[in-house]
């Protein structure tokens, strides 16, 4: 192997030639991180405010989520579900213990297989209360997002997704978020087995359900013998400053479904299921080969102990009001947003009037301050940095911000 340092374009031109073209990076190499810092390949450092799509919920090199990982692989690194281990056994006692609407878990390895377990469930459930095809419906809502498998992008209420893809799986229907009427229309219909919902929403554009939205939904599953079934990939562990998101709204769900922060960056999913539906699965119902590595429940343990901190939690809620806050400033300075919205660590900042559209110019911009953040669709900014990001991150991100608005500011000025 040479001993010359590998340009980044190099590396990039491997990506692009070598990956099917289903992404675009920007270009960037990054090589390392601490905290809610990373540095990329030639040495210059940025504030990640997207921790890796609202997934490194600790940071970058967390030094117990080292330590349980480096311990763990130097015991067993995979077993398969043919065998017990004590990780994905203690990792699923935890869960239970902080969440009082399951009775049981399932462990796979990423969100969307989390979803596609709970719309498997659902539709066994229903056979197994004696309903026809037709009537084992799931109902989800425009402007979701549940993962990428057939089965969760048809309940991902978005074409964008699932162009080209035809013909998509059936028994799904939509409905308009936050809307009442619209959803007690849909019940009308009849045929209603569950409820899939994100208490708020990431992909569609950081948008929490409305106050009393989630409620009328338990009520109306209640009211026709339906399940509630909460998407929680993105929005729970922490990220709105309750370890479940659902919490705030004051209702028991009969699913949830986790991942993203749950593994703090290694790759885990987890189905939580109540009573209701707990044991309908029975052997040979669902599987999974990698589900309850052991490596990855090592760490979610310890990822699960510390998000479900109290520390960690007003922590959230802390940071979340001074970067609020921050982007209130600059928007009063440059007037670029309609709205700044989310919960907790889940913010989303809405681009207004000839700025709509150009999300993406300003991550390339804010990338270039120093700044990683994300984008929901074309018209949001989605800032969803570590829950434990100090105050000191915090600040920096937000001047890093600051430089980067105000370049763009200034660049539609001069277009205009």
């Amino acid at each position: 192997m040479s001993s010359h340092p590998v340009e980044p374009s190099d590396l990039i031109g491997l990506g692009k030639r070598y990956w099917l073209p289903v992404y675009r990076p920007r270009d960037v190499v990054l090589d390392h991180g601490k905290g809610a810092r990373v540095w990329d390949t030639e040495g210059r450092d940025y504030l990640d405010f997207g921790a890796g799509i609202a997934v490194n919920a600790l940071g970058h090199q967390e030094p117990d989520l080292v330590a349980a990982l480096t311990t763990q692989a130097g015991k067993l690194w995979h077993a398969s579900n043919v065998f017990w281990t004590e990780p994905p056994l203690r990792l699923a006692e935890e869960l239970i213990g902080h969440a009082p609407f399951a009775t049981r878990v399932f462990l796979c390895n990423s969100g969307t297989e989390a979803n596609e377990a709970a719309i498997k469930l659902v539709r066994k459930w229903a056979a197994s209360q004696g309903r026809a095809p037709e009537n084992r419906v799931i109902l989800t809502f425009h402007g979701s997002f549940h993962g990428r498998t057939l089965a969760s992008v048809t309940a991902t209420a978005q074409p964008k997704y699932q162009e080209g893809y035809e013909p998509l799986p059936g028994g799904f229907r939509y409905a308009p978020f936050n809307d009442v009427a619209a959803l007690e229309e849909a019940f009308a219909k009849g045929g209603i087995a569950a409820v899939m919902i994100e208490p708020v929403q990431g992909e569609g554009g950081v948008t929490p359900a409305a106050p009393g939205f989630l409620k009328k939904i338990r009520e109306l599953c209640d009211e026709h013998g339906a399940l509630m079934v909460l998407d929680e990939i993105q929005c729970g562990m922490g990220r709105t400053g309750a370890l479940f998101a659902h919490t705030h709204d004051h209702v028991t769900p009969d699913i949830v479904t986790l991942a993203k922060a749950l593994g703090a960056g290694f790759p885990i999913g987890a189905m939580l299921a109540g009573p209701k539906v707990a044991d309908v699965m029975q052997f040979g119902a669902h599987g999974t080969t990698f589900g309850g590595n052991p490596m990855a429940a090592a760490v979610a343990r310890v990822a699960l102990r510390k998000i479900a901190s109290p520390e960690v939690l007003l922590n959230v809620e802390r940071q979340a009001n001074d970067i609020r806050k921050g982007l209130e400033k600059i928007n009063h300075e440059f007037h670029l947003f309609s709205e700044v919205r989310g919960r907790g660590l889940m913010i989303g900042a809405v681009l207004d009037g000839a700025f709509k559209g150009r999300a993406g110019e300003v991550l390339d911009i804010a990338a270039a301050h120093g700044l990683l953040i994300l984008q929901a669709g074309p018209d949001v900014l989605r800032i969803v940095p570590p829950l434990n990001i100090t105050d000191e991150e915090t600040e920096a991100g937000l001047e890093r911000l600051h430089a980067a608005l105000a370049e763009f500011a200034s660049g539609e000025a001069k277009v205009a």
